[in-house]
């Protein structure tokens, strides 16, 4: 089986583009099964939103984990906010957002909350390799 795991972990506010290349480095990282070139920008794609999502509503803070499973990609955000993502209705103007938690489910297989014990949050996405 050829899992690997990366922690990318911000105690400081970090950029989505500085998420997007700590993920695009793990994904260029992986051997067999290497990972498709659609579903690397996929997974890119997830990363960006929840780490955007992470730096906006959740505190400014975020850990990013990122697994590599035998079929699956899997990205992992903490948060410190309790707050759980849900369905917006998306602000056409671009004024208020309301896309990213859209497209994170239109593109993995599966997403989960868990709420820690210390606190906070951890979403993860579920996407194809």
């Amino acid at each position: 089986m050829n899992t690997m795991d990366a922690d990318a972990t911000a105690t400081r506010p970090r950029t989505t583009a500085d998420a997007r290349e700590s993920a695009r480095r793990f994904l260029e990282a992986l051997q067999q099964p290497a990972v498709a070139a659609g579903a690397a920008e996929n997974v890119l794609l997830v990363v960006s939103e929840l780490v955007a999502n992470a730096l906006r509503h959740g505190g400014g803070t975020y850990t990013l984990r990122l697994i590599a499973h035998p079929d699956l990609i899997e990205v992992a955000v903490d948060d410190p906010s309790p707050q759980v993502p849900h369905m917006r209705t998306p602000d056409l103007t671009g004024a208020t957002g309301g896309f990213g938690w859209r497209i994170v489910n239109h593109l993995t297989r599966t997403t989960t909350v868990i709420h820690r014990p210390s606190g906070g949050k951890t979403v993860s996405a579920f996407l194809a390799r």
